[in-house]
């Protein structure tokens, strides 16, 4: 029989997210982030779901012919832009969108050959300092735009650095504000830590976005972890990775567990061993990261190996071969595992334990 790990992509939470979105942002378009593969997800294997978008972001161009294989004939936006001239073939063709954020895009534009103008949306780098035009820089770089024939639309965007924590979105803002007061165009400003805490009337300063991004909390986690978690902003887990104990170990006072011996029992002790490592993309460092055995929450002990993990099964004493192990996302009975607590055991953060998922995990779509 085949090895007991499985994923599962729940299609019912990534259509309640995405109206959760709707529900926050209720005046905006809605750009579903489905880059690095749909974080993870697969990308045909959510698309149904997410097909009431208005639009989908993206890297590449490689996602982008999937998406239009698939029948998508919307929006699709490339948020890092092009990478050499030849990509502003491909975006003529695919009729894609893409982000503008350094002078030598716009070269590349200027010289195009192109019948069909593009629309663009210029980054501004209102603090994050990753992509995008200082805002000293912003309006003339909007001007050279405006001047090509081969621009059509030009829309206006930048990132917030520090949506989800203390430092907040209020400088960012007013920088983006500043610089682009009487410049006419849409705007896209908000991430999935925007939208959950800085829309709506809730915010202390209600952000105004045309289009939102929304990424992560599409697929159920919380981008301000541990401060809130999914269930906090009525999020549901969209994957879920499970596999089942393959042995039972009875363990003494001194017996140790694992690689380098990292764990010792402190008095006599029952463990499972559940097939699930960090080949399957699994977190190697993790530490007493939470698990649920048969809808019960638990921890791992010692190390965790390429192919195997272990948990203590001292909260159920009913456990036996077989056992359901849920690693993150939804029990059969119903008990959820939040994948932020899981990452968090590991010093990371969901985005990795989903993307990371490896290619030799079988995955369901339900």
């Amino acid at each position: 029989m085949p090895r007991p790990i499985q994923a599962t992509i729940h299609t019912d939470a990534l259509r309640h997210n995405l109206a959760r979105v709707r529900q926050l942002a209720p005046d905006a378009r809605v750009w579903s982030v489905v880059k690095a593969n749909a974080y993870g997800h697969g990308l045909e294997r959510v698309f149904e779901a997410l097909r009431g978008s208005d639009g989908f972001a993206l890297l590449d161009l490689e996602e982008a012919s999937r998406l239009r294989a698939l029948g998508w004939r919307g929006p699709i936006l490339l948020l890092e832009g092009v990478f050499e001239p030849r990509d502003l073939e491909h975006c003529s063709r695919m009729s894609l969108w893409h982000v503008v954020h350094c002078n030598e895009q716009i070269d590349m534009l200027a010289a195009h050959k192109t019948h069909a103008p593009h629309r663009v949306f210029l980054k501004m780098n209102s603090g994050m300092n990753r992509l995008g035009f200082v805002p000293d820089a912003f309006r003339s770089a909007w001007q050279r735009l405006n001047a090509l024939t081969q621009v059509d639309e030009i829309s206006l965007m930048t990132h917030f650095s520090d949506a989800e924590g203390p430092h907040g979105i209020a400088a960012q803002l007013d920088r983006f504000e500043n610089a682009t007061r009487d410049l006419p165009g849409e705007r896209s400003l908000c991430n999935s830590a925007a939208i959950l805490r800085h829309m709506g009337g809730n915010a202390p300063r209600p952000l105004h976005s045309d289009w939102v991004r929304a990424g992560l909390m599409l697929y159920g986690a919380a981008p301000d972890f541990p401060q809130h978690g999914a269930h906090d902003w009525q999020l549901q887990p969209t994957m879920t990775l499970s596999t089942r104990l393959v042995a039972l170990q009875d363990l003494r006072a001194g017996d140790t567990v694992g690689y380098g011996s990292s764990f010792t029992a402190p008095g006599a002790m029952r463990i499972g061993i559940a097939a699930c490592g960090y080949a399957d993309g699994y977190l190697r460092a993790s530490t007493q990261a939470p698990v649920l055995v048969n809808g019960v929450r638990t921890v791992t002990v010692g190390r965790v190996s390429m192919d195997l993990l272990a948990v203590d099964l001292t909260p159920v004493p009913s456990a036996a071969m077989g056992s359901e192990v849920t690693l993150w996302g939804r029990a059969s009975d119903g008990a959820q595992l939040a994948i932020d607590a899981v990452a968090q055991a590991g010093a990371s953060i969901a985005y990795e334990l989903m993307c990371g998922l490896a290619a030799r995990v079988p995955v369901r779509v339900e």
